[in-house]
């Protein structure tokens, strides 16, 4: 890491004159009386650096929304002139709530008022201003302001847990889980922070051996729970762990883990035997996103760290925040998130909440240290020291403009929480293996979705005993209801969401068309390929995943953006095929941010089997698989249709967590 540092000598003779310009202003300069700190020096304002949700986040839930600032120092009560207010644009009526600080005094928590609920599709504008240091009593320079908008409709699909550590296997137990290491869980969706403690994540074993304690966190940033054993695990024996239903997501569904079969509520169950310790050793940042010294960093990047970890675990996601990732320019930077990514645990971003400032120099920090990053090894292994490193942002031109490998160019707005829809024409299911883990929905009338049922009371869609899938969410068409038992359903309110929802996906599919046109490295054929992030284009019109895997690379950034552009058709995999083609994901690389434009349909597995990754959205509908295949075909992602129906045989869809 010498690299990082190189140049700090030489910005010291600045430092001590930057220092010297403070002390005199310290000393009431100009007739004014500053507040001072320790030594005379004027007191920084504190900052926001922090805030959740992100910045312009949608799907947010409309009960118990998790809304927070955090600060970079502790801050006194918010009263009088410090405010921390929701508010909407009329006819919106802005709610009432209360704001808490927790424990440190550097989150403040804003929550509604009792048995109140944010509108859904709205958009609300967070606010903290007035607020002051604890220490100094300087109060923030300027508000703070983000946006968000909410969900649909209260939030009834129940949380998963998506990845452990050590891995789930079935059958079990996992072998090779060093006896000194945390175990971590992640879930699907953000979960109630109080509801994750030694009660509801437990470790046993099977007497005469007693399983250690441990201590409980829980990562809001990265939905993730990390269990740290009170001493080590027994190498050679066998270890439960649980996560009980007791665990909760805001809107208090319970955990739908693998132990019971949907609608049903279950514990997440896993098994595995304890190994040698993990080789002790100081984790370090081996890599960073902008580099050290670059300049012409776009306004719209991210900062990330990778991090080489000896003792080969994973880093701990409780141990990267605001406080351990800083990025300072004039004044610190806000961020919109700060999280570790899901597929490594070993490379940490920082989003910024606004675009950087062209020709300003920012300075980025990862802590280390007693309180600073750390690994998953119990006890854990610290970076010895702080890494430091500088780049110069560049103007929106050239690359950075549009910012056309960002997400935020096509949101999917009411549609993110979709695991499909039918456009105008409906939703088929054959089989009973089918599982939607999120919403679904068409703007034809509910008989035109078959062979589907929600958790709602009667609200079956045209089932048989052969032809039967659950939908972990909630299901919206036109009238009539599906059945007389379910009234809830298939009336006036369901179809305007459903309206919204497919104009939200033709805004999305038509921000996708207006990308700048890429590159068809394989002629048409995305088979064996490994891609970097960015735009690619059939020069053919179509694209094909036939006889062997494409790989997508996000090269160590969890943010990287792949979209497929195609006039007419996608096709994965097929019926004369040996073997169901897949997508897989490495680098960093995550389903959230892979997106198929479809010009007319997709035809993914149709042989099933096999994993398909990411949106696709269709002028013409999509087919799963083909009726009396009987392998699953997974679709970590989503199957939106502008027109044609969505049809699903034996399909698991996992809804990408935002």
């Amino acid at each position: 890491m010498k690299s990082i540092y190189q140049g700090q000598l030489r910005l010291l003779p600045l430092c001590i004159a930057l220092l010297a310009s403070a002390l005199a202003a310290g000393c009431g300069g100009g007739g004014k009386d500053p507040i001072l700190g320790a030594g005379g020096v004027a007191a920084l304002a504190p900052t926001v650096t922090l805030f959740t949700p992100s910045n312009n986040a949608t799907g947010v839930s409309i009960s118990n929304p998790a809304i927070s600032a955090t600060f970079s120092e502790a801050m006194a009560a918010l009263a009088g002139t410090a405010n921390f207010t929701v508010t909407c644009a009329a006819p919106c009526v802005s709610p009432t709530g209360t704001t808490t600080l927790d424990s440190t005094g550097k989150v403040a928590t804003y929550s509604l008022a009792a048995n109140t609920a944010l509108s859904p599709l709205t958009t609300y504008t967070a606010t903290v201003s007035g607020a002051k240091s604890l220490a100094t009593g300087v109060a923030l320079a300027t508000p703070t302001t983000w946006n968000f908008t909410t969900g649909l409709a209260a939030d009834s699909t129940r949380p998963r847990v998506t990845r452990t550590n050590p891995a789930t296997t079935n059958p079990g137990p996992t072998t090779g889980f060093a006896n000194n290491a945390s175990l971590s869980a992640t879930f699907t969706e953000a979960m109630k922070a109080s509801t994750i403690n030694a009660s509801s994540f437990t470790l046993s074993c099977t007497s005469p051996c007693v399983a250690p304690a441990g201590n409980v966190t829980y990562s809001a940033a990265n939905r993730t729970a990390v269990f740290a054993p009170n001493a080590a695990l027994v190498t050679g024996t066998t270890y439960t762990a649980t996560i009980t239903t007791a665990a909760t997501d805001l809107a208090g569904n319970a955990l739908a883990g693998n132990q019971a079969t949907l609608p049903a509520a279950g514990n997440h169950v896993w098994t595995f035997t304890a190994a040698a310790a993990a080789p002790a050793g100081n984790p370090v940042v081996s890599g960073t996103s902008p580099s050290a010294n670059a300049i012409g960093v776009c306004p719209s990047a991210t900062i990330s760290a990778n991090f080489t970890v000896p003792s080969g675990l994973e880093m701990d996601p409780s141990s990267i925040d605001a406080a351990t990732f800083t990025v300072t320019g004039p004044a610190a930077v806000t961020a919109s998130s700060i999280t570790l990514d899901d597929a490594t645990g070993k490379t940490a971003t920082f989003t910024p909440a606004n675009p950087l400032t062209a020709g300003v120099t920012y300075t980025a920090t990862i802590k280390g240290g007693i309180n600073g990053v750390r690994d998953l090894a119990a006890p854990a292994n610290t970076m010895a020291s702080d890494t430091v490193w500088r780049f110069t942002a560049g103007p929106a031109t050239g690359i950075c403009q549009p910012a056309a490998i960002n997400p935020q160019v096509f949101p999917l707005g009411a549609a993110v929480t979709f695991g499909s829809f039918g456009g105008s024409a409906g939703i088929t299911n054959q089989g009973i293996l089918t599982l939607i883990n999120g919403d679904i929905g068409t703007t034809a009338v509910s008989t035109s979705v078959t062979g589907l049922h929600d958790a709602g009371p009667g609200c079956v869609y045209t089932e048989t005993g052969s032809n039967s899938g659950f939908v972990n969410g909630n299901i919206y068409t036109a009238a009539p209801p599906p059945t007389a038992a379910c009234p809830s359903e298939g009336n006036a309110a369901t179809f305007t969401i459903a309206t919204k929802v497919r104009a939200d996906t033709l805004a999305a599919y038509n921000a996708l068309v207006a990308l700048p046109s890429g590159s068809d490295p394989g002629a048409g054929s995305l088979a064996n390929l490994v891609l970097a992030p960015g735009v690619y284009t059939s020069a053919s019109g179509s694209f094909k995943i036939e006889g062997g895997d494409l790989t997508l690379d996000a090269k160590g950034d969890p943010n990287a953006v792949f979209v497929f552009q195609m006039a007419t058709s996608l096709t994965v995999g097929g019926p004369g095929a040996a073997f169901p083609q897949s997508i897989i994901l490495v680098g960093g690389a995550q389903a959230k941010n892979v997106f198929w434009q479809v010009g007319s349909a997709a035809t993914i597995n149709a042989a099933g089997g096999g994993t398909m990754v990411g949106t696709i959205i269709t002028q013409a509908g999509a087919a799963f698989s083909t009726a009396g295949n009987v392998a699953i075909v997974t679709l970590n992602g989503r199957a939106l249709s502008l027109g044609a129906s969505v049809t699903l045989v034996n399909t698991v869809i996992n809804v990408p967590a935002p």
